[in-house]
């Protein structure tokens, strides 16, 4: 079933099916089902009533799929939402098109929240058991977590293992043919924003970052590798979203990320030079030449426990690149075809 708490339902009438249920009880006495879906109408509610609702509607729709309605476009950036938990977004855009709600999008939104959970059941495996056969088996172990003393207290030019992780955005088309300077700027800076929003619990740290593409260091630690892994995938499902409303792109794109693990001689950010090492060379090789938009693409030499044992059926081999083992992400299915 789906429900609607509104202040205007007669506006909203035309939008949603007609067995949707137009709630006349407050949503603090919402009682949704596995199979409902729950949208909030924004409309009229001032910053703070917005953030309480959102607390309140994250804990009643917890293990349920949720949407915010959005006709007048009060939110400045949709996108987070998409971090809040919510499987659907109706902006202004949306009403402008006089869309209606049908049967297909239903049935990605639902798809959508059940492949968010999976990823989330994940985050708190935080103790994989043993790889599946035919995954990584590299036989590396992760230091003592007491070995990390901190990215403020990291000393430069100290020898240790990282975990690298190369971000990209990549269009249909290649976006500095079709975006001027000023949008590109823009977009690339959103994209380092949300990137950062989303890696906070992996304490990882924006390395190096060259516009197009950017490198973190993930702590040599099972929950920060898998915190990341699991935002990762959160990202690549809600790409088009994400593209779209915070991004403000109307071409195609999609994030690319590559993960590897090895030895660096740390500096701090800025601070970097020309680093010249294996680690360093190889995921930027991977990530720029064989890593492809909408995957999260690992090498082999990931210490076998890095990858939570829920996850790992979402990967699949790929071969060899550069004398190592890799493997990518499975393809997610989106609404509409995307990239």
């Amino acid at each position: 079933m789906v429900y609607i708490f509104t202040k205007k339902s007669a506006a909203l009438q035309t939008v949603f099916p007609k067995d949707a249920v137009f709630a006349t009880w407050p949503l603090s006495k919402h009682l949704p089902s596995s199979s409902d879906i729950s949208y909030i109408d924004i409309s009229g509610l001032s910053d703070d009533d917005i953030k309480k609702t959102l607390t309140l509607i994250k804990k009643i729709c917890n293990d349920t799929p949720w949407g915010i309605i959005d006709p007048k476009g009060i939110l400045k950036d949709p996108a987070l939402l998409i971090i809040e938990g919510a499987n659907d977004y109706l902006g202004q855009g949306y009403f402008k098109d006089a869309k209606k709600i049908d049967a297909k999008r239903i049935a990605a939104v639902s798809a959508w929240r059940k492949a968010l959970m999976r990823v989330h059941s994940a985050q708190d495996a935080l103790i994989p058991a043993e790889p599946a056969d035919g995954f990584i088996r590299s036989g590396i172990k992760l230091p003592a977590a007491s070995s990390f003393p901190g990215w403020k207290k990291m000393q430069s030019g100290k020898a240790m293992p990282f975990y690298l992780l190369y971000c990209s955005l990549q269009g249909k088309t290649a976006l500095d043919t079709r975006l001027q300077e000023k949008k590109l700027a823009h977009v690339y800076k959103k994209f380092h924003s949300i990137l950062i929003n989303n890696f906070q619990e992996g304490e990882a740290l924006l390395w190096m970052d060259a516009g197009k593409d950017c490198l973190f260091l993930l702590p040599p630690k099972v929950h920060c590798v898998s915190s990341v892994i699991g935002a990762c995938i959160s990202l690549v499902l809600a790409a088009p979203q994400i593209v779209m409303e915070s991004f403000g792109l109307s071409v195609p794109a999609n994030f690319i990320f590559a993960l590897h693990y090895g030895m660096i001689n740390y500096n701090p950010p800025g601070k970097t030079g020309t680093v010249v090492c294996d680690a360093v060379n190889s995921i930027f090789h991977l990530g720029a030449r064989k890593a492809e938009p909408g995957r999260l693409t690992i090498t082999g030499a990931l210490p076998d426990v890095s990858v939570p044992v829920v996850l790992q059926d979402i990967f699949s081999s790929c071969g060899e690149f550069e004398g190592r083992k890799i493997w990518h992400t499975k393809k997610f299915f989106y609404a509409k075809p995307w990239m």
